[in-house]
């Protein structure tokens, strides 16, 4: 099982790479999002497993099934409308309000416990995957209220969801097992080097997109106007 955690993660390390940095709506940005998606569905679902059967540990559980939900929730947002998957967003809704709020439990656990982590998690990283829950389930309430997402708020909601994914997927593999790399590179702070990388990258992809989106309500504004 763990290794085939790996294998999925690093596949889905590289693939999610690719699709971040390829230009959205390309060929290659398709391809790359579905071996990203098989790959990290493998690999939270093992995940899991080990966290709650093999190796019991609550806050990877946590992590685990929280990723497993930003996955499917990206790529349902670009593969069907809302009305489509209404049962499979409300679904993925409690999962993550059940996953936060279990969060918020051992945030306050860890906060209290003398010690101030669990299983080696601080309570700030544990408070961080209460919020991401916590604020993904409303916005999925408010989609399911709203009945229809488009244009740049699909791209936007698709594009958060996969790059928090691929985040947290980068910061398990170099940070939460740096202990396999070689301790020359450990203290360098090389293995903080990709996690950065992600968060801007996906930073810039969002600045792009809702720049992209005022741009083209300009433009129709102006030529409204004119006519």
């Amino acid at each position: 099982m763990r290794n085939l955690h790996i294998l999925a993660g690093l596949i889905a390390l590289v693939a999610g790479a690719i699709a971040l940095c390829a230009r959205k709506g390309s060929p290659l940005h398709r391809r790359s999002g579905q071996v990203f998606v098989a790959a990290m569905l493998l690999m939270t679902a093992s995940a899991v497993i080990m966290a709650v059967f093999l190796r019991p540990h609550r806050v990877n559980t946590v992590a685990g099934l929280l990723t497993l939900y930003l996955v499917c929730s990206g790529w349902l947002t670009v593969r069907w409308p809302v009305p489509e998957m209404r049962r499979w967003l409300a679904g993925l809704m409690c999962m993550a309000f059940a996953a936060g709020g279990y969060a918020v439990l051992l945030g306050i656990e860890a906060l209290n416990n003398g010690i101030g982590h669990i299983g080696g998690v601080p309570a700030p990283a544990i408070f961080m995957f209460a919020v991401v829950g916590i604020s993904a389930g409303l916005l999925d309430a408010r989609l399911l209220h709203a009945g229809d997402i488009q244009g740049a708020q699909r791209i936007i909601r698709h594009l958060w969801r996969m790059g928090y994914a691929m985040w947290i997927a980068t910061m398990s593999f170099f940070l939460g097992q740096a202990k396999f790399f070689p301790q020359s590179v450990r203290g360098t702070g090389l293995l903080a080097v990709p996690v950065l990388l992600v968060a801007l990258v996906l930073l810039y992809s969002l600045v792009r997109v809702l720049v992209a989106a005022r741009r083209r309500r300009a433009s129709a504004a102006v030529t409204g106007v004119r006519s």
